[in-house]
Order: C-alpha cells, then sequence, then structure tokens
C-alpha cells in the first residue's frame, strides 16, 4: 500500500493539497474494498484450490500464488507420487486379474462366450427382452486395451463384467441347458479365484479412499492458510490507512482558521435562508462531529458557539453552495468574501465540504424557520 506521507504538507499548502491526498487514500481504500470482498468470496467458496484461486480477481490471484507457490507446487508433487503409486499397484492387480481371466476364457466350455451373442442367426427375437446390458470376453478385453475413457478404471469394473458374461447366459438360458450349465461352472470357478485376489483389492480401494480423504484435507487446510494470510496483510493495511486518515483529520483541524463572531452570525442569518430539504443536510453535518446532537428532532437548538471550526467551515462551504445554486446569494452571506485568506477554496464545492465545517449558535425550528438571533 502507498502510504501518505503527512510531512509532505507545507504550513502554505492549500485545500487542494490535502484533497490531493485525500483522492490518495480514498484510491487506496477502494483497492483494499475490493481485496476483502475477494477475501469473502473465497471463504465462501467450497471448490478444489485451482478453482479458488481463478476466481480471485488478477491482483488477488498473483498475491496468492507468489505466497502459497511452493506449498501449492509441493501438494502437487506429492499428490503426483501417491497416484503414480496407486497407478503402480492397479497395475500388478490388473496383471493379476488378467491371469485370472486367462485361465477362465481358456478352459473348454468357455466358447459360447467369447463373442457376443448371434441374437438373429440363432433367430433369438426375445434376447433383448430378457438381457438389457449383453456382455462377452471379446468386448472385456477390447475394454481392458483401451486407452481412453472406455477402458476400465479398476479391477472391480472388470470383475463385475465377466459375472455379467455368465449372468446373462444363465438367465436367458434355462437350467438344463448346456450354457446354462457351463456359465454356471465357469463362475463358479471365477469366483473362487476372485475371493483369492478380493483381500488385495479390497486393501488397495481402502488405501485409495484414505489417500483421497488426505489429499481433500490438504487442500482444504492450504485454502485455510491462504485466507488467514491475505486476511492478516488486510488488516494490517487497513490499521495504516485508519493511522494516514487520522493524521489527515488532524492536519485538517489544524488548518481551520477561528472564525470570527461576525461570519458566525452571517452564517446562522444564511441557514435561514436554506430550503427545508437542504436545512435537514445542514443540521446532519452538526450531527456527524456532535453525537448528542439529534438532526430529526421537531424543534432544534444550534449553539454556533459550541460547534468546532471544522463543523463551522463545513457549514459555511455547504450554505454558501446552496444558495448559491438556488440564486439567493446576498451580502449575508458574502459570497464575494467567503473564499478569502489564503484562496484556501476555489470552485470544488465537493472538497469544501469534505475539508470544511460549519455550524450555528441559533435556535433553529424543525418546522422549517429557523430563528437569527445570535
Amino acid at each position: 500500500m502507498e502510504a501518505v506521507k503527512v510531512e509532505d504538507f507545507g504550513p502554505e499548502s492549500e485545500v487542494e493539497d490535502l484533497g490531493r491526498y485525500v483522492d490518495k487514500i480514498s484510491t487506496i481504500v477502494n483497492g483494499l474494498e475490493k481485496r476483502v470482498n475477494d477475501v469473502e468470496h473465497l471463504y465462501l467458496t467450497t471448490d478444489n484450490m485451482e478453482l479458488t484461486v481463478t476466481k480471485c480477481n488478477s491482483a488477488c490471484k498473483e498475491k496468492v500464488k507468489e505466497k502459497q507457490l511452493t506449498g501449492i507446487e509441493k501438494r502437487r508433487q506429492e499428490a503426483s507420487h501417491r497416484e503414480a503409486a496407486s497407478m503402480k499397484r492397479m497395475q500388478e492387480l490388473m496383471r493379476q486379474f488378467t491371469t485370472i481371466l486367462r485361465q477362465i476364457t481358456q478352459h473348454k466350455w468357455a466358447h459360447p462366450f467369447m463373442h457376443p451373442v448371434d441374437v438373429e442367426g440363432l433367430g433369438l427375437h426375445d434376447y433383448y427382452e430378457v438381457v438389457q446390458k449383453p456382455m462377452d470376453f471379446g468386448t472385456i478385453k477390447s475394454k481392458m486395451e483401451a486407452k481412453d475413457c472406455t477402458g476400465y478404471k479398476n479391477v472391480r469394473e472388470i470383475y463385475s463384467d465377466v459375472r455379467l458374461v455368465f449372468k446373462n447366459a444363465m438367465k436367458y438360458n434355462d437350467e438344463r441347458h448346456d450354457v446354462h450349465i457351463m456359465a454356471k461352472t465357469l463362475l463358479e470357478k471365477f469366483e473362487e479365484k476372485w475371493l483369492q485376489l478380493l483381500p488385495k483389492v479390497a486393501e488397495e480401494e481402502k488405501r485409495l479412499v484414505e489417500e483421497e480423504a488426505k489429499a481433500e484435507l490438504d487442500v482444504k487446510l492450504a485454502q485455510e492458510i491462504v485466507h488467514s494470510n491475505m486476511a492478516k496483510e488486510l488488516s494490517n493495511e487497513l490499521c495504516a490507512v485508519d493511522l494516514q486518515l487520522e493524521k489527515l483529520r488532524q492536519i485538517v483541524i489544524q488548518k481551520c482558521r477561528k472564525m470570527p463572531t461576525e461570519e458566525k452570525k452571517k452564517l446562522g442569518m444564511a441557514l435561514t435562508r436554506l430550503s427545508p430539504e437542504d436545512l435537514s443536510k445542514a443540521l446532519e453535518i452538526v450531527a456527524e462531529n456532535n453525537p448528542g446532537f439529534q438532526p430529526t428532532a421537531q424543534e432544534v437548538d444550534l449553539d454556533i458557539d459550541a460547534q468546532s471550526e471544522l463543523t463551522l467551515w463545513r457549514l459555511k462551504f455547504f450554505v454558501q453552495d446552496k444558495l448559491k445554486h438556488a440564486g439567493k446569494c446576498s451580502e449575508v452571506v458574502d459570497c464575494n468574501n467567503i473564499n478569502n485568506n489564503e484562496n484556501t477554496v476555489k470552485s470544488n464545492s465537493k472538497r469544501r465540504r469534505e475539508m470544511s465545517d460549519a455550524l450555528t449558535k441559533n435556535a433553529i425550528k424543525r418546522n422549517r424557520k429557523l430563528s437569527p438571533n445570535s
């Protein structure tokens, strides 16, 4: 964050100089506000780390990458090692399962199940009504050799399709039919061999579940670190902005010259010329630096002498601006002389309202009338 240097204000600095630095702080605050919104969004995000980083704006994304790159890269390497080890173990299970499958397919009774059923050639018109998902060993072999997404992801998927081959044959053919008997016999042999491999498969599945849970926990921890670091950094920068604002406030107060008694009287009279709406806004200016003041009461007593110089000047510039635009400017407001003393305020009414103060000692009635008895 670019700090505003209070020392830059010389004793002869104009209000415009202060305005320049107020603009700088406003820009900084706007940037911090966007980053606060980013942090809030991060805390509400439950997706993975990559998606979380992607959803940040560019500045937020860069900070996350700079501070967490090492940790993220380390986790990626760990995940890559786990994936490689898991793939190696799965390949070993596949190899052992292939041995079992070879023993079954080489059996003398396996030939009816090696290729898809010739439904039309055999005149099996009701086959697809009985069998919803046809399967054969030729199809299984093709899926095992496939390198794309059509292939099997694990051994248990192959096991399910092998059982399906025999279950379909047993379902479609009568118990006394040769194909039914052959399928039942081969299924029993297959299940016996599968039971020998099953403990290894179950162990691998359990390990995968544990590793996935650990990886998910790592992601959450990484997110928490990102969120915590960003929140801490924002907190520090907001504190720095608060300090700069307080210094600027003190400077503004110091630069507010004392308003003479005659000007206070003119201010009180000028307040009586405001429209009801503008009068309400003027009272709100008083209330900003006077917590005990109630601008919405039916009858309001406004003691000009009790107001701070900052409030008085803010009121003065506010009244001047409103009456000027309403075409009511007169010697009571002293429009031509209100910008005296080193030409501190020029044409920017917004800057005046931020840098000046004004209030009155006159009794201001909430029934839209003022009593200029100062």
